[in-house]
């Protein structure tokens, strides 16, 4: 699967005013449900119970809150460059500045992880995290994430 297929440049936001993990968390739920048929509520709700289980604050200033919801239909991707970094629990401690969010259907169990496992791979790439920091506007970071070959 290619990151085009999940994320579209109406989900993806350049310096986004943080805050806190709960701020953040709450205002994705509000930016994906303006661009999709997902509800608001529903997408904090469940990023929020995923996060009682374990920080998915990957490491390296980047965080993957993802999960699965019964009223999604296909994988969902949302890229937020926060203006400043927010401390997110993560593995190693460090803040977080650069958010992959992951939604996919309930069912999707196998392709969850999949795309967890490319998600983390890319984002693992030092390169390419500097990039995405650097980013001046939604245009450019998308362009980043996505690829000048669309992977």
């Amino acid at each position: 699967m290619q990151i085009s297929q999940i994320l579209s440049p109406q989900l993806t936001f350049a310096a986004v005013q943080g805050g806190s993990k709960k701020r953040v968390l709450e205002l994705i739920g509000k930016l994906i449900a303006q661009h999709t048929h997902l509800d608001s509520d529903v997408v904090y709700e469940s990023l929020i119970a995923r996060e009682k289980l374990g920080s998915t604050g990957f490491g390296n200033g980047i965080a993957i809150p993802h999960c699965r919801l019964e009223q999604c239909t296909e994988a969902v991707g949302a890229l937020l460059q926060l203006d400043s970094r927010i401390d997110f629990d993560s593995l190693d401690g460090e803040p977080v500045d650069l958010i992959f969010v992951l939604l996919v259907p309930h069912e999707a169990t196998e392709q969850h992880l999949q795309i967890l496992k490319m998600l983390a791979e890319k984002l693992d790439q030092e390169e390419l995290r500097e990039a995405l920091r650097q980013a001046p506007d939604a245009q450019a970071l998308y362009r980043v994430m996505v690829g000048a070959n669309g992977d």
